[in-house]
């Protein structure tokens, strides 16, 4: 008899996926038949539809760790980024009154490794069969689901309502067929009592950019271009192949990849991290390569190695 998997190296993916797309299939024909029986169908159907959906979401992987990763270069102005940040294959992070609670890792290893995550879960994410095709954001009120653009989807003043049980998952693709941005505009991502969903239950894959300005957005974002983020609040993590730029934007990680982010920061920095002088892990304060008491920690790449860690006490470790 032949195997319905035609990757052996893939077994649970496809197995996932071949769950996925059953399932959404007898929600839509059950959907069809309207009527009472219908809308009770559908609702004993629900929770089966959330379980396919999170078993059949793709991992992040180490990218799930970070609230901005860029593949070209971050800049951040007048904001805050409650999370990790990162670049990779370019080693530029820009930051002006732009305080980080978190690392910042530019260019090394760390960044290279949620970089390639974050392009296998790219991918696998524009592989998941859509279950309904969408024209607009503006209004609605969806159950958790997998939710398609064929090209861009924009909002001006809109409110999208997500609602489902707590282990619900909302994936939306933007640009299915090729091309297509994300654009909100004073956009919401709400529940129905009015607060804002679970920001590890929603993921937005967009082909190409996404540009959100005075917005309270919720989820995480896998961009093949660009972020722009203006003002607004933004919960969730922010990937993008090119650039991320912030500005006057409350960004806060969904802190997918598990611990409790550091404590919040106090003051603001400037400061701009590029070269290899900057590609140690910072402290996770104000990320500015000090260690914020009188002496340098030997991971801000400043010990000067003289045996002394500079606050006038001999340090064992030093060389």
């Amino acid at each position: 008899m032949q195997s319905f998997n035609s990757n052996p190296r893939c077994p649970s993916a496809l197995s996932s996926r071949s769950i996925l797309r059953a399932t959404v299939f007898l929600a839509l024909a059950v959907s069809a038949c309207g009527g009472a029986e219908a809308t009770t169908q559908a609702s004993m159907l629900a929770p089966t539809l959330s379980s396919a959906l999170s078993s059949a979401t793709p991992s992040l992987g180490a990218a799930a760790s970070f609230a901005v990763l860029a593949g070209t270069a971050v800049t951040c102005t007048d904001a805050t980024v409650a999370g990790n940040v990162g670049v990779y294959p370019g080693v530029t992070i820009t930051q002006t009154s732009c305080p980080v609670t978190g690392t910042i890792e530019a260019g090394n290893t760390t960044a290279a490794q949620a970089h390639n995550d974050f392009i296998t879960a790219y991918d696998a994410f524009q592989a998941l069969p859509c279950g309904q095709t969408l024209t607009t954001l503006d209004g609605l009120t969806l159950s958790p689901g997998v939710y398609c653009f064929d090209a861009a989807a924009t909002s001006a003043g809109g409110v999208l309502t997500l609602n489902g049980p707590s282990n619900g998952t909302w994936i939306f693709k933007i640009g299915t067929l090729g091309t297509g941005a994300l654009t909100g505009t004073n956009f919401s991502v709400v529940t129905p009592s009015g607060a804002a969903p679970a920001c590890g239950s929603v993921y937005w894959w967009v082909a190409e950019a996404v540009t959100l300005t005075d917005s309270k957005f919720v989820g995480n974002v896998l961009a093949g271009r660009a972020i722009t983020l203006t003002r607004g609040t933004f919960n969730g993590d922010a990937f993008a192949k090119a650039a991320v730029t912030i500005t006057g934007t409350t960004a806060t990680a969904c802190a997918l990849g598990g611990g409790t982010p550091p404590p919040p920061c106090e003051g603001k920095d400037s400061a701009t991290r590029g070269g290899s002088h900057h590609k140690a892990r910072a402290d996770s304060c104000d990320n500015d390569g000090d260690d914020d008491k009188d002496h340098h920690d030997s991971k801000d790449g400043h010990d000067d190695n003289d045996g002394h860690d500079d606050d006038g006490h001999h340090e064992g470790g030093g060389e």
